[in-house]
């Protein structure tokens, strides 16, 4: 028996894995414990998708656990021990404005609870594959330091400069202002990569940045085009932060993300760090994602702009994929913006209960 754990498996990221790893015929064992309504509201569960997975799945396996929890942890990884080869770990707090309002919880479920897991792995299955679903945030704010050049509508990198082709794994993390959930996911980050070197265990930190695709429960708060769509469908207010509306992201599908793990799996090393979004192939500024939204739903977004931007926000974020590229050559995107935000509206227009014309 093969046996892959899947932490945060009824999320964007998990459940994709689960069913990803599953039609490999791994037994897939999901940990969700539904905090993402605790987080973000009940419009923002993630309920739903568990139950789908338990219904459509055979050999899944739910438990309703958190992962701060290590008797609960130990216990899991215990019964399945050895024959575990694989654990995927994104259960996350993952906004940085939520985190303003309860550091705690949000240091306790995303550096502690990685530290739970990251134990319980080396004490019942070290030899598995351990993938950590960390973020571009441990950078803090740092690429807002970068020449930006202000263009019709989105700002972009002066194109004389080093990182024209996306920011690489070598920008220092130092220094900088993180925000608390950065901070909560730098120490996770690290202890990841720590366990990597200092124990010899197979893991890696995946640093994403706008990770999306149509099973995203976005919210006002955590899920940028899923959101944003979403908005546009159903006439609901939308706030844009700052930047004069052009600040730039990549965006990378959950499929594409879960191939990139998949590769991981199959040659791992200790210890890797990956940038990993959509880089040069995927990626779009407020102004053109809005632009999208509108075009294919036929509506227009009911925005508010707000001046002042978020605090310890991105101005402009693409990632460099070279290192990842260099090690699994044999992976590659195969999802832009526009094939993106058309699959998100198609699987989810009758859902949110539209009437709008593709």
């Amino acid at each position: 028996m093969s046996v892959a754990i899947i932490t945060g498996s009824s999320g964007l990221v998990g459940s994709e894995a689960v069913t990803y790893f599953a039609a490999l015929g791994f037994d897939i064992v999901g940990i969700d414990n539904g905090m993402r309504e605790v987080f973000f509201g009940q419009s923002a569960s993630t309920r739903w998708m568990m139950e789908k997975l338990k219904k459509e799945l055979r050999g899944y396996t739910h438990y309703d656990l958190d992962i701060r929890d290590a008797p609960a942890m130990n216990r899991v990884f215990a019964r399945y021990s050895a024959d575990i080869q694989l654990v995927i770990h994104t259960a996350a707090q993952p906004s940085h404005d939520w985190a303003a309002n309860d550091p705690v919880t949000d240091f306790t479920v995303n550096a502690n609870g990685t530290s739970i897991l990251l134990e319980a792995a080396r004490n019942h299955a070290p030899e598995a594959v351990f993938i950590f679903m960390s973020t571009n945030k441990v950078y803090g704010d740092r690429p807002n330091r970068l020449p930006l050049v202000e263009l019709d509508t989105r700002w972009e990198i002066d194109p004389a400069h080093e990182y024209v082709d996306g920011i690489p794994e070598t920008m220092s993390i130092d220094g900088t202002l993180h925000s608390l959930f950065g901070a909560s996911k730098v120490a996770a980050d690290t202890l990841v990569q720590e366990y990597g070197r200092y124990f010899g265990m197979r893991t890696a930190c995946f640093r994403g940045g706008c990770l999306t695709g149509p099973n995203h429960s976005g919210t006002q708060l955590h899920g940028f085009l899923a959101y944003l769509m979403k908005c546009t469908v159903m006439g609901t207010p939308y706030t844009i932060f700052g930047y004069k509306q052009k600040q730039v992201r990549d965006n990378i599908h959950s499929a594409d993300l879960i191939q990139a793990f998949h590769h991981f799996f199959l040659n791992p090393r200790c210890g890797a760090t990956y940038n990993i979004g959509g880089g040069r192939y995927s990626n779009c500024s407020m102004l053109e994602a809005v632009k999208l939204c509108e075009t294919i739903c036929g509506n227009k977004l009911n925005y508010t702009y707000v001046d002042e931007n978020r605090r310890g926000d991105h101005i402009w974020w693409i990632s460099d994929l070279s290192r990842f590229k260099a090690d699994y050559p044999g992976w590659s995107l195969r999802y832009d913006v526009p094939e993106i935000l058309h699959q998100i509206y198609e699987l989810n227009a009758e859902r949110w209960g539209a009437g709008c014309l593709i």
